[in-house]
């Protein structure tokens, strides 16, 4: 995996952002809209929320940076943001093999991490 700019407190904070059913929920939806994303009455819609309770949710997902929001008129729309969600799940993943490759395989992770710099090769995963 590609090392990653978050940090434990960062990580901490967006897993929180969806350590709650209706957060979670949101942000599935999110995800599977792809880069499009979906206005907020779709979202509070399809969930069976108050409009100011999905807004609530939003803005904990928001302020994790898990989620943008766009204004379209009277409209906003929300959509996942895939990078800082590439960036978390790499945090988790980053020490996945613990000494043991085959761990990291069935999530398709190579089995070396491609972090080079001039100073260090690329490490195995595991190493």
């Amino acid at each position: 995996m590609e090392s990653t700019n978050l940090t434990p407190d960062i990580a901490v904070q967006a897993l929180a952002a969806l350590a709650q059913e209706t957060r979670l929920g949101v942000f599935r939806r999110l995800v599977a809209a792809g880069p499009e994303g979906l206005p907020a009455g779709d979202i509070a819609a399809s969930l069976g929320v108050a409009a100011n309770t999905l807004s609530f949710h939003l803005a904990h997902q928001a302020q994790a940076a898990l989620v943008t929001a766009t204004r379209e008129g009277r409209v906003i729309r929300y959509r996942a943001d895939f990078s800082r969600m590439a960036e978390l799940i790499g945090f988790l993943l980053a020490d996945c093999c613990g000494g043991r490759p085959e761990i990291c395989l069935p999530l398709g992770l190579p089995p070396t991490v491609p972090e080079t710099t001039d100073e260090a090769p690329a490490r195995s995963c595991c190493g």
